[in-house]
């Protein structure tokens, strides 16, 4: 089985984080059966006359594989802009200007984890009828809120 992995990078006036020279968990968690490219969007300069909060002008895009053979029609930030919008959405931490934050990284990659096993456990997908994990064959019934907490 061949896996895409959805990730997006922004280059904002040339500068390119890190995170641009690769993910080594793609290819550590994966093997070799993963089929994985970046795009990285790349970013002008902000218009003197824009105001704080106003985005930059996308003015390109750049495709790098990075492992496997990847379908250029398949390699897009729509699933992780999406996947960011689902999380800034449900929970308020990840918004600008909000008092809903964590004071330590420990709650806040706790409320992460809580967040994507409800969000893939627990919540039943309108396009699926389903969880994402019963749809993955990795559970057999929706789970409760009651089981969540129950666990270890």
């Amino acid at each position: 089985m061949r896996i895409q992995v959805p990730l997006e990078v922004n280059v904002i006036g040339g500068f390119s984080p890190a995170l641009c020279r690769g993910w080594p968990r793609a290819r550590s968690g994966f093997g070799a059966d993963v089929d994985y490219a970046q795009l990285q969007k790349i970013y002008g300069a902000a218009e003197e006359n824009e105001t704080r909060y106003s985005p930059a002008e996308c003015i390109g895009c750049d495709m790098k594989v990075v492992s496997g053979n990847p379908d250029p029609k398949h390699v897009s930030t729509s699933f992780v802009e999406r996947q960011n919008l689902t999380m800034r959405m449900g929970m308020r931490r990840f918004t600008r200007l909000t008092n809903a934050f964590s004071k330590k990284a420990e709650n806040h990659a706790a409320m992460v984890a809580i967040h994507f096993l409800y969000y893939n456990f627990a919540r039943i997908h309108k396009t699926l009828r389903i969880t994402p994990a019963m749809a993955a064959g990795l559970s057999d019934h929706v789970w409760s809120l009651e089981e969540i907490a129950l666990l270890p």
